[in-house]
């Protein structure tokens, strides 16, 4: 190898190990934060309860849009105070389900109102944005079209709001569907570690921490005061949540209150929300970082803030080390001396076996019988590893200007085993990057074997975590669309 590579290869490799094991540090951090036994403390309502306009955004959710309106409507809050907004994106048959059931529920006393638009400008975004200049209530309470909300969700979270500080209230995501398959129990365990651990974490440390798009309730001076939902990102809420805070306004996350909702049961769905979330997480991380850095809070608040915005990075992290390892292990044979040093490196690289027990710790706050779900979690990192070529594409749109759509994630109502999905409507093709997945896997076990010939044991492991992910993501993909394509030739689809 040509010796003025030799620095600045050593010099990137070592960049990103660092990046990784201050990302490691700070799950670790985060953990410890989540474990800590706070009590909730839950203030009773004092005086009249407010006026709340329940929205619900929707767009072709033929499959669950009817059970999420019942759910809204069956609420157990001062009926004079409650409005219910359907808005309603649809181009498909929804529209007349929805509009049917409102027509019903108006006819019961119920205040709801069907808003249809017929374009979607500003996707989500636009919806509630649109939604709030109709809405008579002065808290907003959003539910995406899978959630299903309980009846005491108003009296649990509404009495929060008596702080005027308060902008927002998180609540916990639950899932309807845990066991259906291998895929949607990864889903769960992933999720269970965010709003267990993280988003707790996040609020008892009073960093500041995200709204998640739904099952949650939102100030609307306080969305107007921080300039209104946005559609200049694919992730409205996180930039919203944000812009709060810039603001001078606080959120309080509610743990013990939990929303469940449908998890993607395809990987093409999945791999689709993924996407979403990281490019327009990336969006919102150059919009706001710079902004975080200049208001008057603490370092660590600012350094929080900062990997809180950018945790995507971390898949492109791992990207850049596959690309890297094999250069190492050329550097380290031909250049003996730097073994000590890529050694060390390597020892850095442990920390990115942190999430592991982020999740087992979620488990662990979740139910008694945690331990049994520890070779699931184990291999949660290898599907982390397996989406980091999704993420790469979702950073390079992010930063390549390219068309910001938003795309939905397909839901089927499926809540129990044994439910198909394959013939519903609302399927997506194959997407064309398992094509790279699968070269970059077999390009990840490449570098394995010459790792384990080389006697660099730390990078030849890595490299096959790396190539089984790559693996499975592509694999499961193609077997779902031989699936479906074997369920469309063999009998007709299901409305």
């Amino acid at each position: 190898m040509n010796d003025l590579l030799l620095i600045p290869i050593a010099v990137l490799y070592l960049i990103v190990v660092s990046l990784l094991f201050t990302y490691g540090v700070n799950f670790f951090y985060l953990t410890i934060l989540g474990l800590r036994k706070v009590k909730e403390k839950r203030q009773p309502q004092t005086g009249d309860w407010p006026h709340v306009t329940v929205q619900l955004p929707i767009y072709n959710e033929r499959y669950v849009a009817e059970r999420l309106v019942k759910a809204a409507a069956a609420f157990d809050y001062p009926p004079d105070k409650i409005e219910i907004q359907v808005l309603d994106d649809s181009t498909d048959d929804t529209i007349q389900i929805v509009s049917r059931l409102v027509r019903q529920l108006s006819a019961a006393g119920k205040d709801v109102v069907h808003i249809h638009r017929r374009d979607r400008t500003g996707y989500k975004a636009g919806a509630l944005a649109n939604g709030m200049v109709h809405s008579k209530g002065e808290f907003l309470v959003i539910f995406d079209a899978d959630f299903i909300p309980g009846r005491d969700f108003l009296r649990r979270t509404i009495p929060a709001f008596q702080d005027s500080e308060v902008a927002f209230v998180q609540t916990r995501w639950g899932h309807v569907n845990r066991e259906y398959s291998f895929l949607t129990l990864l889903q769960s365990i992933a999720i269970d570690a965010h709003f267990m651990i993280e988003q707790a974490a996040r609020y008892f440390g009073g960093y500041w921490f995200n709204f998640n798009g739904t099952a949650g309730v939102w100030r609307k001076t306080a969305i107007e005061q921080a300039g209104g939902w946005k559609a200049d990102t694919l992730t409205e809420d996180l930039d919203l949540s944000y812009r709060a805070f810039l603001n001078g306004w606080r959120a309080v996350y509610m743990r013990d209150v939990e929303v469940p909702a449908e998890l993607p049961v395809a990987f093409s769905a999945y791999r689709r929300q993924q996407n979403r979330w990281a490019r327009g997480s990336l969006e919102c991380a150059y919009n706001l970082i710079p902004q975080v850095w200049r208001q008057p809070i603490s370092l660590a608040h600012k350094i929080e803030a900062s990997l809180h915005l950018t945790g995507y990075g971390v898949h492109l992290l791992l990207f850049a080390l596959s690309l890297l390892y094999p250069l190492i292990i050329s550097l380290v044979q031909e250049y003996a001396g730097l073994l000590s040093l890529f050694g060390l490196a390597a020892f850095f690289n442990l920390t990115a076996f942190a999430p592991t027990l982020f999740f087992l710790a979620a488990q662990k706050q979740l139910g008694p019988h945690w331990w049994r779900k520890i070779p699931t979690i184990l291999f949660i990192t290898v599907l982390g590893t397996g989406m980091m070529l999704n993420t790469t594409r979702a950073a390079i749109q992010a930063f390549g200007n390219g068309n910001r759509q938003f795309e939905r994630t397909p839901k089927f109502g499926i809540q129990e085993k044994g439910e198909t999905w394959l013939q519903k409507q609302y399927q997506l093709k194959l997407d064309p990057i398992v094509f790279f997945e699968l070269f970059f896997a077999v390009f990840n076990f490449r570098t394995m074997v010459n790792g384990f010939e080389a006697g660099n044991w730390v990078v030849a492991i890595y490299a096959g975590i790396f190539g089984a992910g790559l693996l499975f993501a592509a694999g499961i993909s193609v077997a779902q669309e031989l699936g479906r394509w074997r369920a469309s030739v063999s009998r007709p689809a299901v409305n």
